[in-house]
């Protein structure tokens, strides 16, 4: 079972404290019952509350969805295919240092159409 992270216990510590007193002021409880209701209804809400706090790392229903591995992988993956299918031999080749304006390019390195 993964470790909670800081983020986790500061909001269900939050919500717990909030709660307690948030039910007993609404209640206005005196008895040892009503008490104890208030706090075990106060640290499940806790509970809840942490335990449903996005883990960083993790697949998230925001954005892609995707983490950094997944990006990974799946670049890896196409880079893959496309070399079982040829696509390298495809690139054209990189321009020569000489622009058309007679300037010297200060990269040449890279790949022609990124200028």
């Amino acid at each position: 079972m993964p470790r909670p992270t800081a983020a986790q216990f500061a909001y269900g510590s939050a919500t717990v404290v909030a709660t307690t007193l948030a039910l007993l002021l609404l209640f206005r409880t005196e008895s040892g019952v009503g008490v104890a209701a208030v706090g075990t209804t106060a640290l499940a809400l806790g509970l809840l509350v942490a335990l449903r706090l996005p883990r960083p790392g993790h697949p998230t229903t925001e954005g892609t969805g995707r983490t950094t591995t997944d990006r990974a992988s799946a670049a890896a993956r196409t880079h893959h295919a496309l070399e079982g299918i040829g696509a390298r031999e495809r690139v054209p080749a990189a321009r020569s240092s000489e622009r058309p304006s007679g300037r010297s390019s200060a990269r040449t390195d890279e790949h022609s159409l990124r200028r």
